[in-house]
């Protein structure tokens, strides 16, 4: 006999499926944080071993840097020698007070033409002088006496304002007019008619800044400064009161 239709196969019930249960995902860290996290583990523990000093101590935290100082001949211009030059000038304005504008320090090298390897050297020098980058001259006409062609390096300049003027100015007078040989005072008919004073130097060799050893010739300079003073007078004055040592 034919089994109901209940009992053919197919026809029972299945169970309903179980859903698995889904297991939780793990969270991937962004892969920059995980590097980061390996390079922090590796550079910690060198930061560590550097930090401790012997015996495990901790070293010392550096200490920040301290200001720059403001020239010390600044200073004095505006403590002592304004009030100096007023009382002298009955000056009404302080603008009428003259002061120092820049300081130009020339370098003239006609050697060059025979030898251009000077140059470099006048360049080296002069920055170690004035503490700035010298600028290179060249002539501005051809000379056939002197065998000299348009566009040829013969000299070097720098032209100093403001902070690097002022200790310019300071090193010059406290420190490398009284290392020149028999030195009596520098001449007062080097003012030009307005107030500015030039001033001719022999040797490179007084600055302290140069070394001697590495000197290859003797090298003169002319250091002129620039004041805003209307006449000769009041220039000297300025320089005076800043400490120039003029011949009595």
């Amino acid at each position: 006999m034919a089994k109901n239709e209940e009992d053919k196969p197919g026809t029972e019930e299945k169970a309903p499926k179980v859903a698995k249960e889904s297991k939780p995902k793990k969270e991937k860290a962004p892969a920059d944080a995980t590097a980061k996290a390996a390079k922090g583990g590796k550079g910690g523990d060198k930061a560590e071993g550097k930090g401790k000093g012997k015996g495990g101590k901790e070293a010392a935290p550096a200490q920040p840097e301290r200001p720059a100082a403001p020239p010390r001949l600044r200073d004095k211009y505006h403590k002592d020698v304004t009030a100096a030059l007023t009382r002298r000038f009955s000056y009404s304005n302080t603008m009428q007070i003259p002061r120092v504008t820049k300081v130009v320090v020339n370098m003239g090298l006609g050697a060059a033409v025979a030898n251009p390897k000077i140059i470099d050297t006048a360049v080296e020098e002069l920055g170690q002088i004035t503490g700035q980058k010298p600028v290179v001259t060249k002539a501005k006409k051809a000379i056939s006496n002197y065998k000299l062609r348009a566009g040829i390096s013969i000299g070097a300049m720098v032209t100093l304002r403001r902070e690097r003027m002022w200790e310019f100015l300071d090193r010059l007078i406290s420190f490398t007019l009284p290392r020149v040989r028999d030195f009596k005072g520098v001449s007062s008919k080097g003012f030009d008619g307005r107030g500015n004073y030039t001033l001719g130097l022999r040797e490179q060799i007084i600055f302290p800044e140069i070394n001697y050893d590495k000197i290859d010739t003797i090298k003169g300079m002319n250091v002129s400064i620039v004041t805003t003073a209307k006449t000769d007078e009041e220039g000297r004055a300025l320089l005076t009161e800043l400490g120039m040592p003029f011949r009595s």
